[in-house]
């Protein structure tokens, strides 16, 4: 065997096919696969050698390593069958925009490291923005823009930071103590996360509760009075996260009373779509974003439902200078012309780390090589599909929808007569690990109103009817044998 040089375009070329044949089998056979790894803790110390061989080995020896080791360990993410959690879409394009990513391999953290990729960013997301018509200061020609961060929580914290500084450098550093930062009961533990990095004092996170009544939307009302009186307080309202499409349900809060009530005490408004927001490019989704002009900021991560592969999420923001002042460092060795001309974006100021990868790439990809047609066509069919699901349920008196679906969401639980709520949470409990452990299909649950609750989210790319039939005959056979044996 030939050793592996460090690069060689013709040794890139044979093996790149075998890894493309394995991947391209790998996914033909996904559905053979258990969704959920069914190993224990520590399996794979005991398969792999304790140290790093001290010869090269052969790809094809690594790859039956992968079959025989790896992928027992791999929880199917892409599999058909997979409903938990909110989806992280894989999709032909998406591949080949992240494969050419990784071939040119730059290092983007100012225009001038690699133009292309600066201006190729502002450009899809200008793109995007349109598609969701998003308000004109989030483009790149006005005062804001956007970039690609890697996660949700990532964009949360950014902006965070940039509302912490830009009010601090109002009222003075020693103010930290006294910011407060607002969400619901359903907002993403991201906040939280974020608020520790930041620091801001745990007891000024204030997550207010969300009632059934309101399908677990954000209260106009229930915020004011927080706000009232913690100003009574002499504190200083900080930040708001709302949500389109919560983790738990897909609630969405109401973004327009919102916005004009952030506006009214000057707290930066930030509104976490992440999961939803891909349905928005659809006409008929896109009411759920009336308000986003309200906004400072707004989030959507494509390697959810936009069949982007992971990484990609997409932050906008309404002031690009607020981000920056925070942001921004600027040591000699990064010092250029085109940077100190100020005629250029230089990313490195709108995130965290210094280093960025190419992941506009894949991004244009995804939305030239399917179109925004086929695009909303994939948003239609998982939501159709969902529906369908919740049509399912219905019919059998022994479950309950405990949530109002808006999207491609199912919250459902078993339901028998005459029990209490401590044995209904138990048994689907119970259920989950009954379906989960059998390896044909993947779910998550939640808790709603003290009540243990089953996540069902279609959106994996290779997801059709059949699979969705398929997982609910597994739900009734599964609810059945528990009912006989409880």
């Amino acid at each position: 065997m030939e050793n592996l040089k460090a690069m060689d375009a013709e040794q890139l070329r044979e093996n790149a096919h075998k890894m493309v044949d394995f991947i391209a089998d790998y996914y033909k056979n996904i559905e053979t696969f258990p969704v959920l790894s069914q190993v224990e803790p520590g399996y794979l110390q005991k398969l792999l050698p304790d140290s790093a061989p001290m010869q090269p080995e052969s790809l094809q020896a690594v790859l039956q390593e992968v079959e025989s080791a790896i992928l027992p360990g791999v929880t199917h993410w892409q599999s058909p069958d997979y409903f938990a959690y909110f989806p992280s879409n894989s999709s032909v394009a998406g591949f080949l925009g992240e494969m050419l990513s990784a071939g040119i391999n730059m290092v983007g953290f100012s225009w001038i490291t690699s133009p292309a990729a600066t201006e190729l960013e502002m450009i899809v997301l200008d793109w995007l923005a349109n598609l969701l018509n998003l308000p004109q200061h989030f483009l790149s020609k006005g005062p804001g823009g956007g970039a690609i961060q890697g996660t949700a929580s990532e964009a949360l914290l950014v902006v965070l930071l940039a509302s912490r500084d830009k009010v601090l450098r109002q009222v003075g550093k020693d103010a930290l103590r006294r910011l407060v930062v607002y969400g619901s009961d359903q907002t993403h533990s991201s906040l939280q996360k974020a608020c520790q990095i930041a620091g801001v004092h745990p007891e000024n996170l204030r997550l207010l509760r969300t009632e059934r009544c309101n399908e677990y939307a954000l209260s106009p009302e229930s915020l004011t009075d927080a706000i009232s009186h913690d100003v009574a307080s002499g504190l200083i309202p900080l930040f708001l996260c709302a949500t389109v499409g919560t983790t738990s349900s897909t609630a969405v809060d109401p973004l327009l009373a919102l916005g004009k009530i952030t506006k009214r005490y000057g707290i930066w408004f930030h509104v976490d779509a992440a999961y939803a927001g891909s349905a928005c490019i659809c006409p008929e989704y896109r009411h759920h974003l009336n308000g986003i002009e309200e906004a400072d900021s707004f989030n959507m991560n494509c390697h959810k439902w936009f069949l982007t592969n992971f990484d990609c999420s997409a932050l906008w923001i309404k002031d690009r200078n607020a981000l920056i002042q925070s942001l921004s460092t600027n040591p000699e060795y990064l010092k250029n012309k085109a940077s100190q001309g100020s005629t250029v974006i230089d990313y490195k100021d709108w995130q965290i780390p210094l280093g960025r990868r190419f992941r506009s790439l894949k991004l244009w990809m995804v939305l030239r090589l399917y179109g925004v047609e086929n695009l909303q066509s994939y948003i239609r069919n998982h939501i159709k599909l969902a529906q369908h699901f919740e049509h399912l349920v219905a019919q059998d008196s022994r479950f309950e929808i405990v949530a109002t679906r808006t999207f491609s969401l199912v919250c459902f639980r078993l339901l028998p007569s005459n029990k209490t709520e401590e044995y209904v949470n138990k048994l689907n409990h119970d259920l989950l690990d009954a379906v989960n452990s059998s390896g044909k299909i993947f779910i998550s649950h939640t808790v709603l109103s003290g009540k243990y609750i089953l996540r069902f989210v279609v959106g994996a790319p290779l997801t059709e009817e059949r699979h969705v039939i398929a997982a609910w005959k597994l739900f009734q056979e599964a609810a059945s044998s528990l009912l006989e044996n409880s």
